[in-house]
């Protein structure tokens, strides 16, 4: 039975150690606010220059406020509607300065998310192992992805099973071994250039043979353009059904934050392929472009189930929808004060 995956932060041995170690709900936040530092000051410094320039909630203003929404990447459809809810409330006098525009963003994000789907990496399973086939293209983050899953697994107590199915990187083999080491995970390879489904089928042999509670299969991330690499997903999915029926239980894609409206094509393009059931998006530390989470979960309806906002395993967590708007927008928070969406902040 595996549940919470993410429940309490942890560390591993060849990561500092802090003097404060941060847990329960207010770490993560204070985590999730430093690792959108990026996505705040692009919206923040856009907000600054449009509301010094503008004393009218005019149509300029709006067509200006257009720009500076798609400059993070939240998309078309979410973008059109905060304006047009704007406009309207504009007309009804419930907004009369431009100053009120920034708490009304949020606001309308917080609505927009509140419905969303959320959902665990993992759910209960009477049938081990619990086999996550993870997908995306080179350099997305996978095998990092995978070896802070396992190593949250086996922190708990759970055995995984790692299998090296990318094959055709040179690198991938040896990565995902070192990341079994770390994790205490047991792996399954083959040379390189093997078939990967041949390394699937023998990895599942193997974690049903030592009673495993969690198999991990890792995949070749070529161009996802490519009509080959799909063809070979799709075989790596249906070798898993057939010897496993009910798996794979979870079909993860991981996506690179930093390649903004890139990651919603990709996410489109294996969804339509591959059939994806959740989504880990990475390194959003690195990117200004943040609200491409959101983006992706408006257009693909895909749930994003884990956010990468750190090297450090802990820096992996649970996308929460209303708390990783507020942490965009999160002007109350500072070195010395913790605070949590759902509590009440700070007065200043």
């Amino acid at each position: 039975m595996i549940v919470g995956l993410f429940d309490n932060p942890l560390d591993i041995a060849d990561e500092p150690a802090t003097d404060n170690p941060e847990d329960g709900k207010t770490g993560f936040f204070r985590r999730l606010v430093q690792g959108l530092s990026s996505t705040r000051k692009n919206l923040n410094d856009g907000f600054s220059r449009l509301i010094g320039s503008h004393t009218k909630l005019d149509d300029d203003f709006m067509d200006e406020l257009e720009e500076v929404l798609f400059s993070s990447d939240i998309g078309v459809d979410i973008t059109m509607r905060i304006v047009n809810d704007l406009r309207r409330d504009v007309k009804k006098n419930l907004l009369k300065d431009t100053s009120e525009v920034i708490g009304f963003i949020e606001s309308e994000l917080v609505s927009i998310v509140r419905g969303a789907k959320v959902e665990p990496v993992d759910a209960t399973v009477e049938t081990k192992p619990y086999v996550i086939l993870v997908i995306g293209v080179n350099g997305a983050g996978k095998t990092t992805t995978i070896g802070k899953i396992a190593s949250r697994f086996t922190a708990r107590g759970e055995s995984v099973l790692l299998a090296a199915a990318d094959t055709f990187r040179a690198a991938a083999i040896d990565q995902l071994a070192t990341w079994a080491q770390r994790s205490g995970s047991d792996l399954v390879s083959h040379k390189n250039g093997s078939d990967p489904s041949a390394v699937v089928f023998d990895a599942l042999k193997a974690a049903r043979a030592r009673g495993c509670d969690v198999l991990i299969a890792d995949t070749a991330g070529r161009l996802h353009s490519k009509v080959n690499l799909m063809e070979e997903l799709k075989k790596v999915k249906r070798i898993i059904s057939r010897e496993l029926p009910g798996a794979p239980h979870e079909t993860l894609l991981v996506l690179d934050a930093t390649t903004g409206q890139n990651a919603v094509s990709q996410a489109r393009i294996f969804d339509e392929a591959i059939g994806v059931t959740g989504i880990a998006l990475t390194k959003l530390d690195g990117t200004a472009k943040g609200g491409v989470v959101l983006n992706i979960m408006e257009t693909l309806k895909i749930p994003v189930k884990l956010v990468g906002v750190g090297e450090r395993i802990e820096d992996l967590r649970p996308f929460v929808p209303e708390d990783f708007v507020h942490a965009i927008f999160s002007d109350a928070f500072d070195s010395e004060t913790d605070y949590h969406p759902s509590d009440k902040r700070p007065s200043n």
